[in-house]
């Protein structure tokens, strides 16, 4: 597999890279790199956790891992990052894992929700959050390795969400078409794994800017790489 491009894999918000572990079995000899985000796992924290600043900091780990222009797999926030690395630094593809890159409702939940995750009773907001993903419907090895690798603080759930919590809906969306324009430009693919069928007007406005944009719709929780590691792997593949 030496012809394809490396994978740099980044997982989701309060988790860590044992995350992709059933994924990686589906991807025998293929050259990979799993990363800690910053605050997460082995990785210290930092002053920001902008999107830019992250991506940034991958690209770091990316280059002394001697790999030039690799696939960013991203699962939730790790997508929006992935996404943000392919139009700042040398890139093949994005893979995105349920990730809208709109705020949307999720937007208005974290913003009002803003005073208590300022607060000590931060942690029922991400609990909430986290039955709603569905874990439930996964197996039970799967469902085991979310809450082995799930380590929520309240530090990381402000530095993560701090673009929705200080941008408008309206300047998130230019900064995402921007670097989606970069994208096209630059001929790197897009795919989008979506756990529920998209809204035709988020789906016309990926195309709109991505005309060549991979859409697969396996449908569960939020975590698809870890309901449907098999299909995953084969789009990786």
């Amino acid at each position: 597999m030496g012809d394809k491009p490396p994978l740099v894999f980044l997982h989701g918000l309060t988790f860590d890279r044992r995350q992709w572990a059933p994924l990686l079995a589906e991807l025998p000899g293929r050259r990979v790199l799993t990363l800690d985000l910053p605050g997460h796992g082995q990785s210290p924290s930092q002053s920001t956790y902008r999107m830019t600043a992250v991506a940034d900091l991958v690209q770091r780990a990316v280059l002394a891992a001697g790999l030039d222009s690799p696939i960013i797999v991203g699962h939730s926030v790790g997508a929006v990052i992935a996404t943000t690395f392919a139009a700042r630094h040398p890139a093949r593809g994005v893979v995105n894992l349920d990730q809208p890159l709109l705020p949307g409702d999720f937007g208005t939940l974290i913003r009002d929700a803003e005073p208590e995750l300022r607060s000590p009773a931060w942690r029922p907001i991400w609990d909430k959050l986290l039955d709603g993903m569905g874990i439930d419907s996964l197996p039970t090895a799967a469902w085991a390795l979310i809450e082995r690798t799930s380590r929520p603080r309240a530090d990381l759930l402000l530095g993560y969400w701090e673009e929705i919590l200080r941008s408008t809906d309206a300047e998130i969306q230019e900064e995402r078409r921007k670097d989606l324009t970069v994208l096209a430009d630059r001929e790197i693919s897009y795919s989008w794994v979506t756990t529920s069928p998209p809204s035709p007007g988020y789906a016309e406005w990926l195309r709109s800017a991505l005309p060549k944009l991979e859409i697969t719709v396996l449908e569960g929780g939020h975590f698809p790489h870890l309901a449907y590691p098999k299909q995953v792997g084969l789009i990786l593949s």
